[in-house]
């Protein structure tokens, strides 16, 4: 059972469940489970079966996918108020996760078990749209990626990583390179090379954008 606190932090993150009956809500919020989790910890790995829906409160879900080789491919990340595709595709054809998915920030969920996702997604019209058009938004994303991995050089592709965060960012070159499922060797090499061309300066697990004109430029050639 959820408390009054959490049950206000989760329909503030998920306001499709503000539209069920009261009486429902409660009824469907009856098995739900509060899970903080520690950073690392694995919400979910690659063949095992789904147990619920998790609906973030705080925190994010890194999903990757991992080669025999054990390098790694970020697919995605979860943010509150955001859906995981895999679960709700698992849920949704009774099937085994392709991928894995970890507490990359320390975070707390409701998990919502798998008999009152099907119940939600058959009565309520609200969730059911809730549920695919964050599907349809996550499938673009796919699409971007695998364009990207398809289409575009490695440097290329970090090139518009570092575009698209915040600087100064503050990461490691491990961290960069598991986004974009390479080694650390060749991703500071190609830091270096961008570092050389003026586009960067690096420090301690900081790098600061400071042609990023030139750095968009180059990810888009």
């Amino acid at each position: 059972m959820l408390d009054n606190n959490t049950r206000a932090r989760l329909l503030q993150h998920y306001p499709a469940l503000a539209e069920l009956p009261a009486a429902e809500l409660g009824m469907m919020l009856t098995d739900a489970v509060v899970m903080p989790l520690p950073v690392g910890t694995v919400v979910f790995d690659e063949n095992q079966l789904c147990q619920g829906f998790p609906m973030l409160l705080s925190g994010s879900i890194r999903v990757v996918k991992a080669s025999p080789n054990g390098r790694e491919l970020q697919l995605y990340r979860v943010l509150p108020g955001e859906s995981c595709i895999l679960t709700s595709s698992c849920l949704l054809g009774n099937t085994r996760y392709q991928a894995r998915g970890f507490a990359e920030q320390a975070l707390e969920m409701v998990l919502l078990p798998a008999t009152s996702f099907h119940v939600l997604m058959g009565k309520h019209k609200a969730f059911r749209d809730y549920v695919f058009h964050l599907f349809s938004d996550r499938l673009t994303d796919m699409m971007q990626l695998v364009s990207a991995v398809a289409f575009q050089k490695l440097d290329q592709r970090l090139a518009a990583l570092l575009v698209a965060k915040s600087s100064p960012i503050r990461t490691t070159h491990q961290a960069l390179a598991d986004e974009l499922g390479s080694a650390r060797e060749i991703v500071s090499r190609l830091l270096k090379g961008f570092a050389d061309q003026g586009w960067i300066k690096m420090a301690r697990e900081q790098i600061e954008v400071v042609d990023s004109i030139g750095l968009r430029s180059f990810s888009e050639l």
